[in-house]
């Protein structure tokens, strides 16, 4: 007991942020309403501030950084989501898988329509998602059904249950994260430390862990494939990226760049073979996990939803914007659904540049390069969700960049657009948000940054 009290008053400055920290999250989880961004802003920013210092200052301290992540996360256990709705239709969609019945057929309106209350707490659910995300078919892979499914079945009728499943699902996916994180940069020397700027980042708590974004379980088959990746074992690798695309579809996005990483490889040849068995292997894993949904109906619900993405909707968007209101001021109306169409194909041309201009020698430059695809991706996209930057994020930390960490906080600004009035997006802030990004990855290019967290170890 004496050590324990000696250890507090030496380094009680420590622990009192560490308190501090923890009190704002509580508020957060327990007390915020999503109109409120003054307060929503207040309360972030102030836990970045704080988490910068205490990863500066205990960063080596990894079992107790560990500790104060996995601490922060069951602050927001037995809480419902309130800054997205989604979860909603998490739940919906993993009550009708578990009854057997296919969730990519209908929509939750077209049953209610019907008068078919299919589900247990039919009418809530629909109003707790929304009419827009009751109105589509649902967009969320196979192995990301099978958790809402596991959530379904283990907390029955309770909501809030459903979102503890949930919830834990997610802390073990970030676990495993925090694991492979680790291992992979020690393997290619950089400190293991770093990968808390992933798993101590008020934005994962808050969006991932506390919003119940599904992000996490996609890096982590993600990570662990990577790392996989880097001891040679690509068959492995394959796999577990073809389970993340079973998760979130955006690693299909990053299948072009391992082209040059398989074909520089000493001793792999020859390489180009290799390299397409392993993106075979990869679309094969994935595809196995939808066998069991494919038909007619689901090929043309789910691929209609996807298009919706790009030609319908819109949210903080960039260069998008930019071209929208060229559009609006030549023609005089939306151009989004012509837009929408030939973004896709530039960001595919700009993958496959980065996949064969680059040098993909070894992980590091892999990694960068699936950086600068995802970020420009983003950066062209007409929907950018505030969690849709925990992929930028996490491979960052493999990088000698860090804007996406700056990012992680900037794009919290989106949340203005959710008013007490109702949903109206302030395009000052989304303009604030992308030039004090752009300017930071300018300044980390410029070398005018010097980041000492990734120095090799």
């Amino acid at each position: 007991m004496g050590s324990i009290i000696k250890h507090l008053k030496e380094n009680r400055q420590y622990w009192m942020m560490t308190v501090l920290l923890a009190v704002l999250y509580w508020v957060f989880s327990h007390k915020l309403e999503r109109s409120n961004f003054i307060s929503l802003m207040g309360l972030i920013t102030g836990m970045f501030v704080i988490t910068y210092w205490l990863i500066r200052q205990w960063g080596d301290q990894f079992r107790l950084m560990m500790g104060l992540g996995l601490g922060f996360r069951l602050i927001f256990l037995l809480t419902l989501p309130n800054l997205s709705q989604d979860f909603y239709r998490f739940l919906w969609d993993g009550r009708l898988l578990v009854q057997g019945i296919n969730p990519y057929l209908q929509t939750p309106t077209a049953y209610l329509e019907a008068g078919n209350m299919v589900v247990t707490q039919a009418s809530e659910l629909v109003a707790g998602m929304g009419e827009l995300n009751a109105g589509h078919f649902s967009n969320y892979p196979p192995l990301n059904q099978l958790c809402f499914a596991l959530a379904a079945l283990l907390a029955g009728k309770s909501i809030l249950g459903s979102a503890v499943v949930l919830r834990l699902l997610i802390i073990l996916a970030d676990i495993g994260i925090l694991w492979f994180g680790s291992k992979l940069l020690s393997k290619i020397g950089l400190k293991k430390q770093v990968i808390f700027w992933f798993f101590l980042n008020p934005f994962v708590l808050i969006e991932i862990t506390g919003n119940l974004h599904f992000e996490s379980v996609m890096i982590f088959f993600m990570v662990w494939g990577l790392y996989m990746l880097s001891e040679k074992r690509w068959i492995w690798a394959a796999v577990l990226i073809g389970l993340s695309v079973s998760v979130k579809l955006i690693p299909l996005l990053f299948l072009p760049v391992f082209l040059r990483y398989f074909t520089k490889i000493p001793n792999w040849r020859p390489g180009f073979a290799r390299f397409v068995l392993f993106s075979v292997l990869v679309m094969l894993t994935a595809g196995l996990t939808f066998a069991p949904f494919l038909s007619g109906d689901f090929l043309n619900n789910f691929g209609q939803t996807i298009a919706l993405w790009f030609q319908n909707f819109e949210f903080n968007a960039s260069i998008y914007y930019i071209i929208r209101w060229i559009g609006f001021q030549t023609i005089g109306w939306n151009i989004i659904a012509d837009v929408g169409k030939i973004l896709p194909l530039i960001v595919l041309a700009f993958v496959l540049i980065i996949s064969l201009i680059r040098d993909q020698k070894n992980m590091r430059q892999l990694i960068t390069s699936m950086l600068w695809c995802i970020s420009f991706y983003f950066l062209l996209s007409t929907t950018v969700h505030p969690w849709y930057i925990a992929t930028p994020l996490i491979l960052g930390v493999f990088t000698p960049f860090r804007f996406p960490v700056i990012w992680s906080l900037l794009v919290m600004l989106s949340y203005s657009a959710y008013t007490a009035n109702g949903f109206q997006e302030n395009l000052e802030l989304v303009a604030l948000e992308y030039i004090l990004g752009i300017v930071f990855v300018l300044m980390e290019l410029n070398g005018k940054l010097p980041n000492p967290t990734i120095s090799e170890t």
